[in-house]
């Protein structure tokens, strides 16, 4: 409990960083739902296709959540926890071992595998907190600006989806960073595949020929429309980001409880 209540504290700073960069975009993209502002959106779709649909705005919102869904969903919603995961992921279990502190937390009567589940629940827990903000936040601005316009009910499942998204991208960071003792290999690869997989998904937006990497990313399995739509396949693919994560985080604290730390 020290060491949680003491790495929930170091993710404060962070929190708070990107707390307010999703604030400024959520409720400047709420603040802009408007039928005839809409237009002007979509008149940018038509003119930059390839650009707009990179990052998952499309054209043709019908309603309030629709209008979040494209416009926030497909990138700041996105990048923002996946940029805290990554940080933070790092800085939990390989910064400790890159620097040699690792046997100062390991000197207690406490195992391995505690110590990493401690940390998993930091990791975890700050990504629930972000997306929990999120939400009240989206909630409260469309409350304010477009009372009775907001489909709670769908857009709580569409975070849901979105929780187990970061989950996964979680889980992917912490493996890694159980995995390698050198800080630079954890965050080489917990930032470069999250990120790899971002520009495949990127590419899969524009359609045409680059429409075939949707098979080699895991982001393919959030599909917000689908989702909204109440698509069993979408469910589906939530439901095995969901399984996946627990998958990473397991077998991150299994690698760690076994690996030679050298210390």
């Amino acid at each position: 409990m020290t060491l949680f209540k003491r790495e929930m504290k170091g993710s404060t700073k962070l929190l708070v960083i990107f707390d307010a960069i999703m604030t400024l975009y959520i409720s400047m993209i709420i603040s802009m739902y408007d039928p005839e502002l809409m237009k002007s959106l979509d008149e940018w779709v038509d003119i930059m296709p390839g650009i707009m649909s990179a990052v998952g705005m499309k054209a043709g919102a019908a309603n309030l959540l629709g209008f979040m869904s494209s416009y926030l969903y497909g990138f700041i919603l996105i990048i923002c926890p996946m940029a805290f995961t990554i940080l933070r992921a790092n800085g939990l279990i390989a910064r400790y071992t890159d620097k040699g502190s690792m046997v100062t937390l390991l000197a207690a009567p406490i195992k391995r595998r505690t110590v990493a589940f401690t940390q998993m629940k930091v990791l975890a827990g700050g990504i629930f907190a972000l997306l929990i903000y999120a939400t009240v936040l989206e909630i409260v601005c469309a409350a304010a600006g477009f009372p009775g316009e907001l489909d709670i009910k769908k857009m709580i499942l569409l975070n849901i989806g979105l929780l187990s998204l970061h989950l996964f991208i979680g889980g992917v960071s912490f493996l890694f960073s159980c995995l390698f003792s050198d800080a630079k290999y954890s965050v080489g690869f917990g930032a470069g595949i999250p990120a790899l997989m971002f520009i495949l998904q990127m590419l899969a937006n524009t359609g045409g020929n680059a429409e075939k990497f949707k098979y080699a990313t895991f982001f393919t399995l959030f599909n917000p429309d689908s989702l909204l739509a109440c698509e069993s396949g979408a469910i589906v693919g939530i439901a095995v980001l969901f399984a996946g994560a627990i998958l990473l985080f397991l077998t991150g604290i299994w690698t760690f409880s076994k690996k030679d730390l050298h210390i």
